[in-house]
C-alpha cells in the first residue's frame, strides 16, 4: 500500500470515527433532554369547568385588584408599606401570627407558619414575591402568585395539627430588578437564613400564574424547550433546574391526580433562559429542591413588566383551578 493510499484510509477512518462519536453524543443529548423534561401522570385534557369553590375566583380577583392598583417597589416605599399591611391583615384573619424578616425596610419578608408535629419536622416552603418592576402594576407578575398564596394560606389552615411537615408561607420582598440575584433579594435572604437547610424538603415559588390563552401560537419557549412543549398557552407549568427533578415530579404527580387544568412540567440546567427566573433560585443555591409554578410570564404574556399588566387581563377561573389543584397536592404531600 502506497503512502497516499494509507493516508486516505486513515482519513476515512477518522471521519467515520468522528461521525460515530457525533451520533452517540447527539443521542446522549436527546436522551438527557427527554429525561429532564419527562413528568409523571397525565395532564388534564377535559373542558374548563367551574372551580369546586364557587367563590374562589372572585376572592382571587379581589386580592389582585387590591394589590395591583399601582407599582409595588422601593421607588415608592409608601406603597410597599400598604402592601405589607394588606398581606398581614389577610393572614391575621385566618389565625396566623406574621413574622417580619428584615430585608430592606420597609420591603421585608412576611412569614406565616403552620407548625409541624415536632421541632425537627421537615419543612415545606411556599412563597411568592409581592414587589413589581417600576411602572408596572404587576397583576400577573406577581399579584396573581400572591393572591394564590393568600388563598392557599386560608384553605390549609385546617392542616394545623394534621401535618407531618412544618409549612412556611412566605411573601418575599425585592424579587424584581435591580435586586434580583443580589443580597437584597428577599427569597435569597430567607434561604441564607435557614440554620438547617437539610430539613427543607422543598420550596415552591408561585410566580405569574393568571394569564392564559386558547389561541394556537400563544405560547413561546427558549430553545430547546420549544421542541417539547405545546404552542397554546392554556396550561400551568412546573419549572425548575435539574436538581429539583425528584421534588418537582412528586408535586406535579400529585397535582395531576385531581387538577382540572392542563399542566406541563420539567427541569433543565439553569443556563437555559427562564429556568431560574424566580424566588426558587436562592433555595437552589443552598442545595434545597425548589421550582416555580408559573404561566411562563414573558413567554406567553405580552403585558409582562408593562403598565398593561392589569387585573382585567387575567383569567381568575383558571387561576382558581390551579389553586385548588395545588391545595390537594400540598395536602397529599404533608398528610400524616
Amino acid at each position: 500500500m502506497s503512502f497516499s493510499e494509507a493516508s486516505e484510509r486513515r482519513s476515512r477512518n477518522l471521519v467515520r470515527g468522528l461521525g460515530i462519536a457525533c451520533f452517540f453524543f447527539a443521542t446522549l443529548l436527546i436522551a438527557a433532554f427527554f429525561w429532564a423534561t419527562a413528568t409523571p401522570n397525565q395532564s388534564y385534557e377535559g373542558p374548563i369547568e367551574p372551580p369546586d369553590d364557587p367563590e374562589l375566583a372572585a376572592k382571587l380577583k379581589g386580592h389582585v385588584t387590591a394589590l395591583a392598583g399601582n407599582p409595588r417597589s422601593l421607588q415608592n416605599p409608601r406603597l410597599i408599606t400598604l402592601t405589607t399591611s394588606y398581606l398581614t391583615d389577610q393572614l391575621s384573619k385566618h389565625g396566623y401570627t406574621v413574622e417580619r424578616q428584615e430585608v430592606l425596610d420597609p420591603a421585608n419578608n412576611l412569614i406565616a407558619t403552620i407548625p409541624g408535629p415536632s421541632s425537627d419536622a421537615p419543612i415545606l416552603i411556599l412563597g411568592a414575591h409581592y414587589d413589581t418592576v417600576g411602572g408596572s402594576p404587576g397583576a400577573d407578575d406577581n399579584a396573581s402568585g400572591v393572591a394564590a398564596l393568600l388563598e392557599l394560606a386560608r384553605s390549609i389552615t385546617n392542616l394545623r395539627g394534621n401535618s407531618r411537615h412544618e409549612i412556611q408561607l412566605i411573601f418575599y420582598a425585592n424579587e424584581e430588578p435591580p435586586y434580583f440575584k443580589t443580597n437584597a433579594m428577599g427569597s435569597l435572604v430567607h434561604a441564607q437564613s435557614l440554620d438547617e437547610p437539610e430539613r427543607v424538603v422543598g420550596m415552591i415559588s408561585l410566580e405569574s400564574m393568571g394569564y392564559y390563552s386558547d389561541e394556537e401560537g400563544s405560547q413561546n419557549y427558549p430553545f430547546p424547550l420549544s421542541l417539547r412543549y405545546p404552542s397554546t398557552g392554556n396550561f400551568i407549568a412546573f419549572v425548575g433546574d435539574t436538581s429539583s427533578r425528584t421534588f418537582l415530579h412528586q408535586m406535579i404527580g400529585e397535582f395531576r391526580e385531581t387538577a382540572r387544568i392542563p399542566s406541563v412540567g420539567g427541569t433543565a440546567p439553569s443556563t437555559v433562559q427562564g429556568i431560574d427566573w424566580s424566588d426558587h433560585w436562592g433555595y437552589s443555591q443552598r442545595g434545597i429542591p425548589a421550582f416555580m409554578v408559573t404561566d411562563t410570564a414573558p413567554f406567553r404574556n405580552s403585558n409582562y413588566h408593562k403598565a398593561s399588566d392589569t387585573p382585567d387581563t387575567l383569567d381568575y377561573v383558571r387561576l382558581a383551578l390551579v389553586v385548588e389543584g395545588l391545595d390537594r397536592a400540598i395536602r397529599a404531600a404533608v398528610a400524616k
